[in-house]
């Protein structure tokens, strides 16, 4: 008799069915030894009421992990509050945090609840927690601290029972040392903390989701392709997926609407072609090429330290500034000036890139 194979673990968006233009992640699962192991991991931190800080890129599905510790947690009966800290100006994000009185600013017409208040009970997710302003760094870190809100215009603080869970796609320690990033706060923040692996970490996932959006995007159409083929899934397994689970959702649903037999094959497929040299692509079907890929980057590494000591040799003046400017301006230039590719091949928020941009006057090209 055949052992009887156990489905894997699967979370989705309560309103996935409306997000088909969001960058979010709509659905995760943990079939993958790496996202098991990540699933380990969150069952242990998740009945606590520590911090959680989620490491993840773009599209890894960092809000569907917030909500699954929520859901574990003691406070899964109280409200879950989810906030992309990047989606507000610097003059916004205050109020939206901390809420507002009535006359406390031109337009407050009311007085209104922050997202402290709201998730009181509860959690609160900020996504792109990296985005936040210095100023508001400060004041985050007072009310994690005291556990206390106070509104704009008002002198009364207002007591609050909220778990954060935050997350971002860029390395905090680096904003820290690039001064982007209140080193107390990253500390706070970093109490419990759950490192996302990209799709391509995680190939055997690959397959399993893409099987999950071909039956959730064919019920929603009432048409279309029940099943993939093995080219299909060969093309699925060799890409990079720069995108995530976000762009294998976004591929699956539009190889649909192209399709018009029962069986997906790997010309339905449109991938993107960004990322495809990065020395991180993954190839479950190949070691041999993963060694490779592995030893030019080492030694390039190599290369690139033996150029740094010789520059230390010789004793410039202003180095590190210097380094960091080159650093900033070719990776613009190799990006071909577009911001969110800069951002994301250096690690950093797009916040973060354009003040630098600014300060290299690079910025003059984009007007």
């Amino acid at each position: 008799m055949d052992k009887l194979v156990q489905p894997a673990p699967l979370l989705t968006l309560p309103e996935a069915r409306s997000l088909t233009k969001s960058v979010r992640a709509t659905a995760q699962v943990f079939q993958d030894p790496n996202s098991i192991a990540i699933l380990d991991r969150i069952e242990m931190v998740a009945p606590s009421d520590a911090t959680v800080l989620i490491i993840g890129e773009t599209g890894t599905g960092k809000e569907l992990i917030a909500r699954h510790v929520h859901t574990l947690s003691k406070r899964n009966k109280g409200p879950f509050v989810a906030v992309n800290c990047g989606a507000f100006s610097a003059n916004l994000v205050e109020s939206e945090l901390f809420g507002h009185e009535k006359g406390a600013f031109t337009g407050a017409l009311s007085s209104k609840q922050g997202w402290f208040e709201a998730a009181n009970g509860g959690t609160l997710f900020l996504d792109e927690i990296g985005d936040l302003p210095m100023s508001l760094q400060v004041k985050l870190l007072r009310v994690l601290q005291e556990r206390e809100v106070v509104r704009l215009g008002s002198n009364r603080s207002i007591s609050i029972d909220v778990r954060l869970v935050a997350a971002t796609n860029v390395r905090l320690q680096d904003a820290v040392a690039a001064g982007h990033f209140r080193e107390d706060l990253y500390y706070r923040l970093h109490v419990a903390t759950l490192n996302l692996p990209t799709l391509r970490e995680r190939p055997g996932d690959i397959l399993p989701l893409a099987r999950h959006f071909l039956l959730d995007y064919r019920n929603r159409l009432g048409y279309g392709a029940e099943s993939f083929d093995a080219s299909a899934e060969r093309k699925m397994l060799a890409h990079n997926w720069p995108g995530n689970i976000r762009e294998l959702e976004n591929t699956i649903h539009h190889a649909l609407l192209i399709c018009s037999g029962k069986v997906l094959s790997a010309e339905h497929l449109q991938l993107s072609t960004l990322g495809l040299q990065s020395p991180s692509r993954v190839n479950s079907k190949a070691d041999n090429y993963s060694g490779r890929q592995g030893d030019h980057a080492s030694r390039t590494i190599g290369q690139l330290t033996d150029l740094l000591h010789q520059l230390f040799d010789e004793g410039h003046e202003n180095l590190y500034e210097h380094i960091e400017d080159m650093v900033v301006r070719e990776a613009f230039s190799y990006c071909q000036h577009n911001q969110v590719q800069t951002a994301k091949v250096l690690g950093l928020s797009r916040n973060v890139l354009r003040g630098r941009l600014i300060k290299l006057r690079a910025i003059t090209a984009l007007r």
